[in-house]
């Protein structure tokens, strides 16, 4: 028998190769799928097939299987637990923490400092009670990435009341820092007030007033917000709801001059607040202490009825100084807004127009041959009814018998009122070399930020009304909360103000306008914003609210990886204007 041996056969792999060849200063790359093998010592190569054609993700498949990885789908191999909105929380507490909030709340950080800054952020990305915010925050109903970012996991509503009642004590430092960094002696400070509805009947600050919400019935909280000339909030304060407006004004006159320190300072004030008797008894007295407001129309009358305020010096310019002597050592500035003298025209016939067809209609009642409205008191009933729902019953006259009705507009009153549309005088003590005229009408008219403020504070962002707490100290505190959360907003809506409605270019919108007299202008950039609705780089425009949903689609992903019970977190990519967005901020999605 003759012996033979069995020799192995030739090792053969496959694996994936990309061959690179040059022709005419041009390269071309063709990917092949080759066998390699040994053969008599030789390493020699097979080309089973051409991969040029396949997508480069297909190639990269079949490259990383040919080298023995194993490969399986994303299904297989991971699995999202939870996905929490992340990039509005990440906005909100990265500006809050760029401003140094936190440390101006408490030196040293703990747990009732963390929770205060989840009630301050949580009022701008979500506005909801107290109860609401605790399950948001806890582990297993987190609504957001906003627990996480604090440690928050655990709290529960008595907790965030503890620190509501931790917080308000140190409301003064608070202010008085942030004083310290927005006002400076010779500054402006606007001061205004508003009221808010209250839900319940137990709350010492609870009471019937003048409601600037409509909700008649209910009970109110009144409260003023200080700022700087710019409209950023410094100081609040919280007075029951049956406080007058003049009132509240000596408490700021101290805060300014003993709490802030300030030897100079302008305080610009509403016409119903700032008063002949508030001037006379709490701003004539401190030195380096001045002022700026309005008169309210019986004053205005009077000065026309005495000659020192006539309409032929609205001629040739809305704009002129006059003085009197019922107002000595002061200054008036006379000012007459044709855009405004328009609109009161307008609106006022609108208003009489609608009065009277309802006024018509008690007439009608007392004639009507079937159930005729028959009574005195009665008639008056409707009458106070109708001459309230419109609030022009001064320029009617009335007759009211037990059988009837009569009325009739007065003219002689209506032309009084319409002799002074559009003219309003602004009131000052502050001497014409350290304040033009202009500038005084400029000051005055800053009051709007105020009242932005608090259409921001009330309506449209932060909703600081209903409010239900039934302890004086958590009401203050809820205001408290609700201002720091406007401090945080206003300084993000200037960051924000190339992606907003908002003008960003307030020079340019100041340079448009025709006098100081005349209703603001937007800027150039701004009217182009509204009417493209994209910005200047092509991203589209948003209101603040919009943008904080848009930046809610950026999410904090956990996934677990099944094969080794591994779990992390993934962030979503930014889009450009997300990413925009963040970058005007200055805040990371992973700080």
């Amino acid at each position: 028998m003759v012996p033979f041996v069995l020799e192995p056969a030739p090792r053969r792999a496959c694996h994936v190769a990309e061959v690179r060849r040059k022709y005419k200063d041009r390269e071309y790359k063709t990917v092949l799928l080759r066998r390699t093998y040994r053969e008599e010592g030789k390493v020699k190569h097979e080309t089973l097939g051409n991969l040029s054609h396949l997508p480069p993700e297909t190639i990269e498949v079949l490259r990383r299987s040919l080298r023995g990885e194993a490969m399986v789908g994303a299904n297989e191999a991971f699995e999202i637990i939870r996905s929490r909105p992340h990039g509005h929380v990440a906005a909100v507490l990265g500006t809050l923490r760029r401003l140094h909030l936190p440390q101006l709340i408490a030196a040293e950080r703990c747990r009732e400092r963390d929770l205060v800054e989840a009630m301050i952020a949580a009022r701008i990305v979500e506005p909801s009670s107290k109860l609401a915010l605790a399950r948001g925050l806890a582990a297993e109903t987190q609504e957001s990435s906003l627990s996480e970012q604090l440690g928050l996991e655990s709290a529960d509503e008595d907790e965030l009341y503890a620190a509501m009642d931790w917080l308000l004590p140190r409301q003064a430092s608070i202010e008085q820092a942030l004083a310290k960094q927005h006002l400076e002696n010779g500054t402006l400070a606007l001061y205004d007030l508003t009221s808010s509805y209250f839900e319940g009947r137990k709350c010492p600050l609870a009471k019937m007033g003048h409601n600037r919400d409509g909700k008649k019935g209910k009970l109110q909280i009144v409260f003023g917000l200080l700022t700087n000339g710019e409209g950023c909030p410094i100081a609040v304060e919280v007075f029951p709801g049956n406080t007058g407006d003049p009132m509240t004004v000596a408490p700021q006159v101290e805060k300014l001059r003993k709490r802030f320190g300030l030897k100079q300072v302008v305080l610009v004030g509403d016409r119903g607040m700032v008063t002949s008797a508030r001037i006379r008894e709490d701003l004539s007295t401190p030195e380096g202490l001045a002022w700026v407001t309005a008169l309210r129309a019986p004053a205005i009358y009077a000065l026309m009825s005495s000659g020192a305020l006539q309409l032929s010096l609205f001629d040739e310019k809305d704009l002129a100084e006059i003085s009197s002597p019922d107002f000595a050592g002061e200054r008036l500035i006379a000012c007459r807004n044709p855009f405004l003298l328009q609109e009161r025209a307008r609106t006022r016939g609108e208003l009489l127009e609608a009065t009277d067809r309802l006024l018509a209609k008690i007439a009608a009642a007392t004639k009507r041959a079937r159930q005729p409205l028959r009574g005195k008191e009665a008639i008056a009933l409707r009458v106070g009814q109708v001459i309230g729902k419109y609030k022009v019953g001064k320029h009617y006259r009335l007759t009211i018998t037990d059988r009837s009705f009569h009325y009739q507009r007065d003219q002689e009153s209506i032309g009084r009122e319409a002799a002074l549309d559009g003219v309003y005088v602004i009131r000052t003590s502050v001497p014409a070399e350290t304040l033009s005229a202009q500038d005084a009408v400029r000051w005055y008219k800053r009051l709007s930020t105020v009242e932005r403020a608090f259409r921001s504070l009330k309506t449209v962002d932060l909703k600081v009304r209903p409010i239900g707490h039934h302890k004086e100290v958590r009401v203050r505190a809820h205001v408290l909360l609700c201002m720091l959360a406007y401090y945080v907003e206003w300084h993000m809506r200037r960051a924000l103000a190339p992606l907003l409605f908002d003008d960003d270019d307030k020079a340019a919108s100041e340079a448009q306008r025709l006098s100081v007299v005349a209703p603001a202008q937007p800027s150039p950039s701004a009217r182009e914003k509204a009417l493209t609705h994209r910005t200047k780089d092509g991203e589209p425009v948003h209101s603040f609210q919009s943008l904080l949903r848009d930046l809610r689609t950026v999410v904090s992903n956990r996934i677990r990886l099944k094969t080794a019970s591994i779990e992390f977190d993934r962030i979503t990519l930014p889009t450009s204007s997300q990413r925009r967005a963040l970058d005007l901020l200055h805040v990371s999605l992973t700080s």
